[in-house]
């Protein structure tokens, strides 16, 4: 560690500070829908989820070397690279946060990554292939699949349920929501914790710090482990409040279906190396999961504009990455120029959040509309049977009186006989 710099340093710092975003960004992967159904109160839920954040961590480094070894060539990369790219990855991060947006924080860091390293060394330092089979096709079959397998599982845990006491077995569901959130969390501290193990190792072999191809040292495991959980704690209360309430309306069925489809997903992708996105997979999964049971609906305007900041999240912090690189390449100055530019960034965006607060008091809380689809489907549900409505009485109007009514002469009484 004798070659560890100040530059070094200083991107160490910002990885862990990515970490904490990547946290309360993804917080609503593993709790939303445990909030939203009422399984867990949202304190406990995000320190739940961030104990086996902290514990994930430790399970596996496939990903991390996914990224540290893998997507770019990691001999022609400088420090100040990966600080360019972490900067791209921070500020995507935080305005989606802004606006509830869950896009992927995985996305956001490899993006950044990919554009510093462009504008540092050419595009012939990405390694295309890795991109596209470890990134791009898991990021489009990842929300597919988990979406139809919460489809299914969604169906059948109605009819596994159909005859089943009601209070009863929506309190099993909610038992076994509880426990598929908690795996969603392990997995997540499985998959997106080694992502900022791998930025901090590449970061570390670019200095000289460690050979190149080492594993993550364990110092780098358990701070990327900590950043993320401290990170899931603090809760990203906004982005819960869209995947919980604002994608579609959860009963305790879906919502263990959902979770247990997600992390069945995440973890066999973090076997496989696949740096996968977790806030892909587990919106896939709560869309599918809406559709699954009879009358639900998805929002789909909220599903759309979340459509679109998926697919922003590589080229936007690219770009980013790609220009804070190019001011970083001026010299220590420049460096400390994109810095500054990110410190006043974050603040701008935390001071603009404080106009209106969501929190665990009102994350449950949410005036998104409907949308045509559910409107339409609401319109021509009937009530239940044996609901008595008192809108059904109907009022059959008195004909208006017109000018040429004429009222009828009144009948004199029969003259008396005499």
């Amino acid at each position: 560690m004798e070659n560890f710099s100040l530059i070094l340093a200083i991107v160490v710092v910002t990885a862990l500070a990515f970490d904490f975003t990547n946290g309360f960004h993804d917080t609503a992967n593993a709790m939303a829908t445990t909030i939203s159904t009422g399984a867990l109160k949202p304190k406990v839920a995000v320190a739940m989820s961030a104990v086996l954040n902290l514990v994930g961590a430790f399970l596996s480094v496939e990903v991390a070397n996914t990224i540290s070894k893998g997507l770019v060539d990691e001999t022609g990369i400088r420090p100040e690279v990966i600080f360019a790219a972490l900067v791209g990855a921070i500020l995507w991060n935080l305005l989606t946060w802004l606006v509830g947006l869950p896009s992927s924080s995985s996305h956001a860091l490899m993006g950044g990554l990919i554009g510093a390293t462009i504008a540092s060394a050419g595009a012939g330092a990405v390694h295309g292939d890795a991109l596209v089979t470890k990134v791009l096709i898991p990021a489009i079959a990842a929300p597919l699949v988990a979406g139809i397998a919460a489809m299914l599982a969604t169906r059948f845990s109605y009819k596994l349920g159909k005859h089943a006491d009601g209070k009863a077995g929506a309190k099993g569901f909610r038992a076994g929501q509880i426990a598929s959130a908690g795996l969603v969390s392990l997995a997540h501290g499985t998959n997106d914790a080694q992502k900022t193990m791998g930025i901090i190792t590449l970061a570390l072999v670019a200095g000289g710090a460690v050979a190149p191809d080492s594993d993550p040292p364990l110092w780098v495991i358990l701070s990327a482990g900590l950043a993320i959980a401290l990170g899931t704690y603090i809760g990203g209360w906004r982005i819960i409040r869209t995947m919980g309430k604002g994608l579609t309306e959860l009963e305790p069925q879906q919502g263990f279906a959902a979770q247990t489809s997600a992390a069945t997903a995440i973890l066999a992708s973090s076997h496989l190396g696949f740096s996968l996105s977790t806030t892909h997979v587990v919106s896939g999964s709560v869309m599918g999961a809406g559709l699954g049971r009879k009358g639900g609906v998805v929002r789909w305007s909220t599903a759309t504009r979340m459509f679109v900041a998926w697919g922003l999240t590589l080229p936007a912090a690219a770009l980013v990455g790609a220009l804070a690189e190019s001011v970083t390449d001026l010299g220590d100055w420049g460096t400390a120029v994109v810095a500054a530019f990110l410190v006043a960034s974050s603040a701008a965006i935390w001071k603009v959040s404080r106009r209106e607060v969501v929190d665990h008091t009102n994350v449950n809380d949410t005036d998104e509309p409907a949308g045509v689809v559910t409107t339409a489907i609401a319109a021509v549900t009937p009530p239940p049977a044996g609901t008595v409505t008192e809108d059904l009485t109907a009022t059959i109007p008195a004909p208006a009186a017109t000018a040429t009514t004429v009222a009828p002469e009144p009948t004199a009484p029969p003259a008396a006989a005499v």
